[in-house]
C-alpha cells in the first residue's frame, strides 16, 4: 500500500471515529437530518461506479488465471462474436457482485457506460443472450465447469498456511427450491408439496465454498448422485495437499454400500443414521453405565453482563390452546459398534439419549408425560471420544447457512430459465459470486506484526454474509478515470474494509499461482 494511501485511511479513519465518539450532546431544537435545497446534476466530466469493487474482484480472477481456464476448457461457442465462454460466465458472476440478483439486471448494466469502461468492454451480453448460453450446457459442461472452478480454487488454498491442510471437512446435503413457473423442463412434486427441484450441493465446511451443486429433479432423494460428487471432492482436496478428509451428512446421506470404500480408503465419515427397530433395540439394551451425561458448550461468551431474559410470549399461548410442549430434560451419551447389512466391516455407533417431558392438554387438564428417543451417528473416527463425534455431526448444520446465504444472498437458485440443465449452469455461474467471495478473504495478507487483527479480518470476511460484503467492499462509490495506460478506479468514500481492500491489491501485485 502506498505511503499516501495509508495515510488518507488513517485520516478518514480518525475524522469518522471523532464524529461517532460517545459524548453528552445538548438538547436539540431539530432532527438530525437536515439537508434541505437539495438539487440532482448531471456530470460530464466525472463518471461515477456504485459498484467500485468489481475492479479488485476482476483483477484477482485474472491473477488466478480463471478466464484462460474457462476459455481452454469449456467450449460452447463455434464463433465468438463477440463474446468467449469467459465472457458469459463472469457475466453472470458479476452482475451478482455488483448487488443484482436477477438476471433481467444485466439489461441495466449493459446500459451503464460507467460499468462497461470499468471493465474495459465495448458491451456485455444482454439477458436473453445470456439465457441462451446457459441453454447450450449438458449436465457434463456444467460439471466441467465447476472442475475448473475447483482447479482454480485449489490456487487459492495452495496460498494458505500448512495448517489450513490439516483436514478437509466436507458436507453434503439438498434442498428443496420451489418455482411458481409451470414449463419448466424437470420440475417435479417434492416432498414438501412444492413444485420445483432439489440441487444437491458439496461444500467445504473449512471455507463454506461450494465444491459442487448439481441440480435435480423436485423429487429427488437428498442422497441421490451424492457418493460420486462426495468422491470428487476428496479427490479435490487430496490434490490440493489435505492430510485427512472427513464426510459429514444426515440421515439421508448414510448410503452404506459406500462406507467401505471410503474407510478403505482413509475417508473419514460422520453420518447420521435412521433410528431403525435394530438401533433402538441395541440402545435399549446398553447397561446402565455405558451412559454419560452429554454437556454442550455455551453457544457464546457473553462480552458484558447477561441480561434478563425477555418476558416469553409463546408460553402462555400454547399452554392456553393446548399444544402439545415437548421440553428436553437432559441428554446422553454411549457408543456401541455395528456392521450395517450392506458393510462388510464394523463401525462406531454414538447414540444420544434425549429425556424429554411432553405437556399436553388445557388449564388443570394439563398432564405431563416422560419419554425418551434416540439420534444416530454412525463413523470410522475411532480416536475421539463420542461427545465429540455428537458436536462433529451437529457442526454441519452451518451448511445451513451457505444454503440459505446462495438462496437469499446470492440468488443462485432463482431457476430463471426453461430446463433444469440451464437452471443448473445458471446456479452454478451465479455460485461463483460466493466462491470469488471466499478467495477474497482467503487472499488477504497477514502481516506479522498485526497478526491477531489481520487474522480477525480474514475470518469476518470468511463468514461475512453475502449482503454486508458487498456493501463492505463491492458496492463502493468510485471514480473511473481512463489514461493512456492505466484504469484508476478513485474511491469516492470511506469505510473501515478500505484498508484491507488495498492490502489485497498489494497481494495480487505480487500473486504466483
Amino acid at each position: 500500500m502506498k505511503p499516501s494511501i495509508a495515510k488518507r485511511l488513517r485520516k478518514f479513519k480518525r475524522r469518522i471515529a471523532a464524529r461517532l465518539r460517545k459524548r453528552e450532546a445538548d438538547v436539540q431544537g431539530q432532527p438530525a437530518f437536515t439537508a434541505s435545497n437539495i438539487e440532482y446534476e448531471i456530470s460530464d466530466r466525472v463518471h461515477g461506479l456504485s459498484a467500485g469493487g468489481i475492479g479488485a474482484m476482476h483483477l484477482l480472477v485474472r491473477r488466478l488465471g480463471l478466464v484462460d481456464a474457462i476459455d481452454e476448457n469449456l467450449s460452447l461457442l463455434k464463433l465468438h462474436r463477440p463474446y468467449h465462454e469467459s465472457d458469459h460466465v463472469l457475466n453472470i458472476a458479476f452482475n451478482v457482485l455488483a448487488g443484482n440478483k436477477r438476471i433481467e439486471h444485466l439489461e441495466r448494466l449493459r446500459n451503464d457506460e460507467v460499468y462497461l469502461d470499468a471493465l474495459g468492454a465495448e458491451r456485455i451480453p444482454d439477458p436473453t443472450t445470456a439465457g441462451d448460453f446457459c441453454r447450450r450446457f449438458t449436465q457434463e459442461d456444467v460439471d466441467l465447469l465447476q472442475d475448473v472452478f475447483n482447479a482454480t480454487r485449489v490456487k487459492v488454498w495452495r496460498q494458505q498456511p500448512a495448517a489450513f491442510f490439516d483436514r478437509a471437512v466436507i458436507d453434503a446435503d439438498g434442498t428443496v427450491c420451489p418455482t411458481l413457473g409451470e414449463c419448466k423442463a424437470g420440475m417435479e412434486y417434492s416432498y414438501k408439496g412444492e413444485w420445483g427441484y432439489h440441487p444437491l450441493l458439496v461444500s467445504l465446511a473449512n471455507t463454506s465454498e461450494p465444491l459442487f451443486l448439481v441440480n435435480r429433479p423436485g423429487n429427488s432423494a437428498s442422497h441421490e448422485g451424492a457418493a460420486e460428487y462426495l468422491d470428487r471432492a476428496v479427490k479435490c482436496c487430496r490434490e490440493a495437499g489435505f492430510r485427512s478428509v472427513l464426510l459429514r451428512g444426515d440421515t439421508d446421506f448414510s448410503q452404506t454400500k459406500f462406507l467401505d470404500d471410503w474407510d478403505t480408503t482413509d475417508v473419514q465419515f460422520v453420518f447420521g443414521m435412521d433410528a431403525s427397530a435394530a438401533l433402538n433395540g441395541r440402545a435399549d439394551e446398553l447397561p446402565k453405565a455405558a451412559w454419560k451425561k452429554l454437556k454442550r458448550p455455551a453457544k457464546y461468551a457473553v462480552k458484558t453482563e447477561p441480561r434478563q431474559r425477555p418476558e416469553n410470549w409463546k408460553q402462555p399461548i400454547v399452554e392456553e390452546r393446548g399444544f402439545d410442549d415437548i421440553r428436553l430434560n437432559d441428554e446422553d451419551v454411549a457408543e456401541f459398534d455395528y456392521r450395517p447389512v450392506a458393510c462388510r466391516r464394523i463401525y462406531r455407533i454414538v447414540v444420544i439419549r434425549k429425556n424429554l417431558t411432553t405437556a399436553s392438554g388445557v388449564g388443570t387438564q394439563r398432564q405431563l408425560f416422560d419419554s425418551i428417543r434416540y439420534f444416530f451417528y454412525i463413523t470410522n473416527v475411532r480416536d475421539q471420544p463420542p461427545q465429540e463425534i455428537v458436536f462433529e455431526a451437529n457442526a454441519r448444520c452451518n451448511q445451513e447457512n451457505l444454503l440459505a446465504q446462495l438462496k437469499s444472498g446470492v440468488q443462485a437458485t432463482a431457476m430463471p430459465l426453461g430446463c433444469m440443465v440451464s437452471n443448473g449452469a445458471y446456479m452454478v455461474m451465479a455460485a461463483l459470486a460466493w466462491s470469488l467471495k471466499a478467495w477474497w478473504a482467503l487472499l488477504v495478507p497477514v502481516e506479522p506484526r498485526k497478526r491477531e487483527q489481520h487474522e480477525k479480518e480474514k475470518q469476518t470476511l470468511l463468514r461475512m454474509e453475502f449482503s454486508t460484503f458487498l456493501h463492505a467492499v463491492m458496492l463502493v462509490p468510485c471514480q473511473i478515470v481512463r489514461t493512456a495506460r492505466k484504469l484508476v478506479f478513485r474511491l469516492l468514500s470511506y469505510n473501515p474494509w478500505h484498508s484491507v481492500l488495498f492490502r489485497l491489491l498489494d497481494r495480487l501485485a505480487i500473486l504466483q499461482c
